[in-house]
């Protein structure tokens, strides 16, 4: 059994624990730099795989913002070998799920699927990684579907304050662009474009292939070397894995204090929020314990406050997704557009409030009793397993069992997270709100300095 987190070097070909519950983690690294890990789950009788590569939007040249959202879809469109109809009857036909994500720091593209399918999936997915022909037409084809989907994001009020959001809290950083570019972005983007993004970024240095589930470490290996070279590539050349990227928290210039886009919809969509942690900074935990508390379910202090009390909103909850440099921490409501600033309002107190007065010993034990009970939960499933692996090797670099993760937790003091709080309130504001709302109707908020609105 592992004892606290597990290193996972880059010039380390071999590594084998058991971590809790008794799931044996295994991790090979090819000398061609493709990474290969996966987590034997007693019992389980299905299997979830993951292809990575550690490139995202942020990772984008101007010219070419949103082809990695892109390449992800046309990479279901075709190989010399098979079609998109061969690859989607691939996995319907045992009723397997496949499909894509692409982040703003990492793509993946994933399959799950009953034990006895998993080298189905491995030969599939790998021909898609390795062999995709991006036809020209093909190309055009999805350049529509692609717009249709920002159509239909840009149609969605909450999809629109989110984006506007990222952007006024993150300013110029990359990590503020939307991932899957603009229609002006998708329009001018050219196949040439998309195939050197393609060439550049999926080699076998790139790769990481995790699997979480009903696996054989070995059997995966022997599987994944053979779908690799069936697509000409040398896996006997030797190359190092792509270093990570840097874990050294970046200094953030806010983009905007208040941005406000006008929409003819019953609610108005208001974000809130502040530059927050990065994925490796210590104080993760402390931020869960104190995200839990603040706004992380129904008895956190802005769903009591601003819904049970005050019946001011449907929807209210806080949010801190984290980056390898740099993080946000948001808060969201949804009301209607006469009670927006008032509900901005009491996020902006309670959030002093937090800081100033910190947090009671019940609201600890709660916090904590919710986030190990979710963690514990969250495993029952090999797709958060197989995540875990990537997300660990791809940013981390290290690997936390839910054992570590509780122990973890376990040390966070109500101390620690006022001290945290009161960092992240006295960090420069911004507001994003989408609906029928004046431009005026957020700037007198206290605790935000606005000198603009658009």
């Amino acid at each position: 059994m592992i004892n606290g987190a597990v290193s996972l070097p880059l010039d380390l070909a071999q590594l084998s624990f058991t971590a809790s519950g008794e799931a044996l983690v295994r991790r090979t690294v090819l000398p061609s730099g493709v990474r290969i890990l996966s987590e034997s789950v007693p019992g389980s009788r299905s299997s979830t795989i993951g292809y990575w590569v550690a490139v995202g939007s942020r990772d984008e040249l101007p010219e070419t913002y949103g082809s990695t959202h892109f390449l992800e879809h046309l990479l279901f469109k075709g190989t010399p070998t098979r079609t998109a109809l061969d690859i989607a009857v691939a996995f319907d036909s045992v009723g397997g799920e496949h499909n894509a994500m692409t982040a703003k720091e990492y793509t993946c593209y994933y399959a799950k699927v009953q034990d006895r399918d998993l080298d189905m999936a491995i030969d599939v997915l790998a021909d898609m990684f390795t062999s995709s022909v991006i036809d020209s037409q093909e190309f055009e084809t999805e350049r529509g579907v692609i717009l249709e989907e920002l159509a239909m994001a840009d149609d969605d009020p909450s999809d629109v304050a989110s984006e506007r959001f990222f952007e006024a809290v993150l300013g110029d950083h990359p990590l503020g662009r939307p991932i899957g570019g603009s229609p002006a972005t998708i329009g001018a983007v050219s196949r040439e474009a998309v195939w050197k993004h393609y060439r550049a970024n999926y080699r076998a240095q790139d790769l990481v292939i995790t699997v979480a589930g009903a696996v054989d470490h070995d059997q995966l290996v022997s599987r994944v070397v053979t779908a690799l070279e069936r697509a000409d590539w040398d896996l006997s050349a030797e190359a190092a894995p792509v270093p990570r990227r840097t874990s050294a928290h970046e200094l953030i210039e806010r983009g905007s204090p208040l941005v406000v886009v006008k929409r003819p919809i019953e609610q108005a969509n208001i974000l809130l929020g502040v530059a927050g942690l990065a994925a490796a900074d210590e104080r993760r935990a402390t931020l869960s314990v104190m995200n839990a508390i603040f706004g992380g379910g129904m008895s956190s202090r802005l769903f009591q406050e601003i819904r049970e009390k005050r019946g001011l909103a449907y929807s209210v909850y806080s949010f801190a997704p984290s980056y390898s440099d740099a993080g946000l921490y948001g808060i969201y409501a949804g009301c209607s557009p006469a009670k927006a600033p008032q509900v901005a309002e009491l996020m902006v107190t309670e959030f002093e409030r937090l800081a100033e007065d910190g947090v009671t010993s019940d609201e600890m034990g709660r916090a904590i009793g919710q986030l190990s009970g979710a963690s514990a939960l969250a495993l029952e499933d090999s797709d958060t397993r197989m995540s875990r692996l990537g997300r660990s090797e791809l940013t981390l670099g290290e690997f936390v069992d839910l054992d570590e993760s509780l122990r973890r937790l376990s040390l966070v003091t109500a101390g620690a997270v006022q001290q945290l709080a009161a960092e992240l309130a006295a960090r420069p504001m911004s507001v994003a709100a989408v609906g029928t709302l004046d431009d005026e109707a957020l700037s007198g908020v206290r605790a935000l300095q606005f000198t603009a609105s658009t």
